[in-house]
This record gives C-alpha cells, sequence and structure tokens, in this order.
C-alpha cells in the first residue's frame, strides 16, 4: 500500500474512533443517527483486517456495527452495508468476474451463508441496468440465482436474518467477511459484455448453430449417460463427437464463406473437488479433440476454455456428460481396501480419473479426426478446399490464448498410483493404452 494511502487510512480510523468516544460519551440514547461516514469508516477499518488477516483487529468496528440501539443507527449500518457490497459487487464485474462465479467463490471460500448473501447482493446490482444492454449469457446466469425476496434493500439486513436463522452479530460479519474477499479477487479476462454495456443483435459464431443438430448431440449424450453398458456409452459418446466435430466443420466452412467475422472467446468452467485436477485434464483432453485449449486456474478451481463460440458449447456439453459417466463408474466401485484392510479409495479414484482422461482424449481425437478427413474429402469434391479454413481457425485460437494467457506454465500431474483404479477408468473408457503423466496448462490466478 502507498504512503498517501496509509494515511488516508489512518485518519479514517482516527476519526472514527474519536466519532465512536463521543458517540459513547452521550449515550446511545442521545444518538442522532444517520451518521453513515462513521458507518463507512468502521466497515473499512474492518473489511482491511479481514483482508490482511489480522485476526480479532475487526472485533471492536463489529461489535459497533452490530448494535442494535438506536434504531436509526441499525438501519443506517443495515442500508450502507447493503450499499457498499453492491458497489463492490459492480467493481468485481469489472475485473473480469460472472455472475455465477461469484457466487460460487463465495461459498468456496466462505459458505454457504455468503453465497446466499453474494445471491442477494448480485440480484439487486443487476436492477441498476436496463435489460436491453445486459447480454443473453449474464442475464440467464443472474435468473438462475432467482428473484429479489426481501422487499426494500433497507430491509434485507433483518429479513436475510430471518431466513436464514442468524443473529445480528453474525449477519454483519457475515457481511464483512464478503467485502474482504470481494476486494481481494484476482482480475480476470473480461469475456462478456459488461451489463449496461452489451449489444442486442446477436453476433459470431453463435448465431449460426443449428437447434436440431445440437438437440440430437444432446440426446445421444443423454443416452450416454443413462445406459449400465460401457459398450453402448463408447458407442453413443463416439457417435455424438463425430456428429459434434462436422457441426463445427460445416459451420467454420459456412462461415468462410459468407464472410462472416468470426471471434475466438472464452468461458471459464467450474471444476470443483475432490479430484479436480484429473477432472481438468478430462476438460483438457475434450477441449483439445474439439479445436480448443483448455487453461487451469488452481487457485480458483476452474479452467478457462478458448475457442470459437459453437465449439466452446460442445466442450461444456461433452465435458458435463463425460463427467456424469466417470463419476457413476467410480460410484459403482464403491470403497475399495487392500489386502491390509486399509482405505485406498482415494487413491483408487484419483488413478481411475488420470486413466478415464487419458482414454478419452485419444478416443475423442480418433472420432474428430475420422470426421474431419472424411468432411475435407467431401467438401474437396465439390470445389472447395476446407484445410486452409481449418488451419486459420487453430491458429486464430493459439493467437487468442497468447494473448490472454502470456504467461502460461505447465504442471505435470504424478501418474496413476493405484493399478486398480488404471484398470478400472481404462474399462470404463474403453479405450487403447496411453502414458500417464497428463499436462495441465496454468495461467492466472
Amino acid at each position: 500500500m502507498g504512503r498517501a494511502n496509509q494515511q488516508r487510512r489512518r485518519a479514517k480510523q482516527k476519526k472514527a474512533r474519536e466519532q465512536q468516544r463521543r458517540r459513547d460519551a452521550r449515550g446511545f440514547g442521545q444518538y442522532s443517527g444517520g451518521d453513515r461516514e462513521l458507518v463507512l469508516a468502521l466497515i473499512d477499518q474492518a473489511v482491511h483486517a479481514l483482508h490482511h488477516g489480522r485476526h480479532g483487529a475487526e472485533s471492536e468496528p463489529l461489535t459497533i456495527l452490530a448494535g442494535q440501539e438506536p434504531p436509526s443507527w441499525r438501519r443506517t449500518v443495515d442500508r450502507t452495508l447493503f450499499s457498499v457490497l453492491e458497489d463492490a459487487v459492480g467493481h468485481a464485474w469489472h475485473r473480469g468476474w460472472q455472475p455465477a462465479e461469484l457466487v460460487r467463490e463465495a461459498r468456496r471460500e466462505n459458505g454457504r451463508r455468503a453465497a446466499a448473501l453474494v445471491t442477494d447482493v448480485v440480484v439487486a446490482e443487476n436492477r441498476r441496468h436496463a435489460a436491453a444492454g445486459v447480454a443473453e449469457d449474464w442475464a440467464r446466469q443472474v435468473r438462475e440465482l432467482g428473484e429479489p425476496w426481501w422487499g426494500t434493500d433497507a430491509d434485507h439486513a433483518d429479513l436475510f436474518a430471518q431466513r436464514h436463522g442468524l443473529g445480528r452479530d453474525t449477519c454483519v460479519e457475515t457481511a464483512l467477511r464478503v467485502l474482504a474477499l470481494l476486494h481481494g479477487l484476482p482480475a480476470l479476462q473480461v469475456f462478456l459484455p459488461l451489463p449496461g454495456t452489451a449489444r442486442t443483435t446477436p453476433t459470431g459464431d453463435g448465431a449460426g448453430a443449428d437447434p436440431a443438430k445440437l438437440a440430437r448431440i444432446r440426446g445421444l449424450l443423454a443416452k450416454a449417460e443413462a445406459t449400465e453398458f460401457p459398450e453402448e456409452a463408447e458407442a453413443l459418446t463416439s457417435r455424438a463427437q463425430q456428429m459434434m466435430a462436422r457441426h463445427s466443420i460445416d459451420h467454420a466452412a459456412l462461415v468462410a464463406e459468407t464472410g462472416t467475422v468470426s471471434e475466438v472467446g472464452g468461458r471459464r468452467l467450474p471444476v470443483d473437488a475432490p479430484y479436480e485436477h484429473h477432472k481438468a485434464t478430462l476438460l483438457n483432453v475434450v477441449a483439445q479433440a474439439n479445436n480448443c485449449r483448455s487453461v487451469w486456474h488452481d487457485r480458483l478451481g476452474m479452467c478457462t476454455v478458448m475457442g470459437f463460440p459453437d465449439e466452446v458449447n460442445m466442450v461444456e456439453l461433452l465435458f458435463t456428460s463425460l463427467l456424469v459417466q466417470a463419476t457413476r463408474a467410480m460410484q459403482r466401485a464403491g470403497s475399495t481396501r487392500d489386502a491390509h484392510g486399509r482405505s485406498t479409495t482415494r487413491s483408487f479414484r484419483s488413478s481411475f480419473l488420470a486413466s478415464f482422461a487419458t482414454r478419452i482424449g485419444e478416443r475423442l481425437s480418433r472420432s474428430a479426426d475420422s470426421e474431419e478427413e472424411r468432411a475435407v474429402r467431401e467438401y474437396a469434391e465439390e470445389g472447395t478446399d476446407l484445410l486452409p479454413v481449418l488451419a486459420s481457425r487453430v491458429e486464430k485460437v493459439e493467437e487468442a490464448v497468447s494473448e490472454v494467457f502470456p504467461e502460461l506454465e505447465t504442471t505435470r500431474l504424478s501418474g496413476a498410483s493405484n493399478a486398480r483404479g488404471w484398470e478400472a477408468g481404462r474399462a470404463a473408457a474403453d479405450a487403447a493404452t496411453l502414458h500417464t503423466g497428463e499436462r495441465l496448462e496454468t495461467g492466472g490466478p
């Protein structure tokens, strides 16, 4: 922190202490209320202590902020806290965060109460923006969070406490911890227009998606998730990958023919514990098979998938389905133990996912390559050379990745340590033998 900032912070804290001493001297009953400046100084003091890990230093301002009397003081605190939370959420948008990501991060770091509070504040903040200026994907994320349920924002704190069975101290502390989290968020790449700035007309690759083909692909993957027979799941998933590859190729040819401006974009997908590194590897191989790149953010438990919009959609769809299939197969295996009766479930499942990802990667690549060769031949017979189009798209994706993540690091995962888990993953993926030690590219926070 710069010297000027430190001086301003000390001045604020000194003023807050002086105001509090004056308030204590005349007693709560004589307090006039409405002192928003004092509330802001106390919030700043508490959040600063929480953000910098100064345990216990937030207790004094927290106690004052959580005071019940007089009612005018409580109302001032509640209104100010909610307003400051809204401003902090709006600032998070400028740092690249999106609604669903913000709620998930609050849950990961501070638990369900914090996630519930962030959900409410995100929904409230969204009311600041005209619907016409909010991107559809952004609006969808907000809709999935729910509707305002609390009436006026001034009543939110009391109603939130009642809704979640919290005392006032806990409610105020939750708000302060959320503020500390929001102030400490790392900057991410901005992939969606900020609310209030979006254009209403669809552009780019996503506008050319064929709903009928997408429905057929979803249907194949749903059947693969539902079947109890590995061979059938393999056949259905491979067929879905072939259709995905052909759909992307046909769309790329159409874009090139019409001269449509086609831009590479990115989407962050959550990858939850446990075994998140191996799940990220599975996402990586799915991305590679569909002409995308995946970058793992270890600290945040998510991956950024870079590619053309249609192909990114396909990657998310297929990854979600394969994760369901892998999880179901692991659960069928149940708990495992070694010859001495010690639990080996964790190593079994870790090795299972490592093997599953490796096998699936080769199988998907084989299906995609086969479909691409077929498409190139068919288009060539009609007088169209697809190779320059496809090469150009690969190049654009690589350029976009280099621009967004100029300092990628490569992390090597450990190989399988549980032979039974590896073999079970191999059987579940039903593919040829591959090597251990998948690599993950990591970038950013």
